[in-house]
């Protein structure tokens, strides 16, 4: 069954957010991973405690866990924490 990983984000410094997305992009080939939705969201309904919403389809719920824990992704993680305020959440 397909998982997806969502990413609630605020930027915080938009150099290392800029450093991180071109880094993150190749650590989801392995796993099936692909971007499917990206921008700055507009709530239809309550308020939104992120500015911006990515989705991330893969295969299945171990692939999408298994790029997470990966040592690639695991690598750009300081970078990201630099430049967002976020949350990952998972579905599937």
């Amino acid at each position: 069954m397909t998982a997806l990983i969502v990413v609630d984000l605020t930027p915080k410094d938009k150099e290392k957010l800029s450093l991180y997305s071109s880094m993150a992009g190749a650590t989801l080939v392995p796993f099936g991973g692909e971007f499917v939705g990206k921008g700055p969201i507009e709530a239809l309904h309550g308020e939104s405690a992120f500015q911006t919403k990515v989705v991330i389809q893969f295969p299945d719920k171990d692939s999408a866990v298994k790029w997470y824990n990966s040592d690639a992704y695991q690598e750009i993680i300081p970078i990201r924490d630099q430049g967002m305020d976020s949350q990952f959440h998972i579905i599937g």
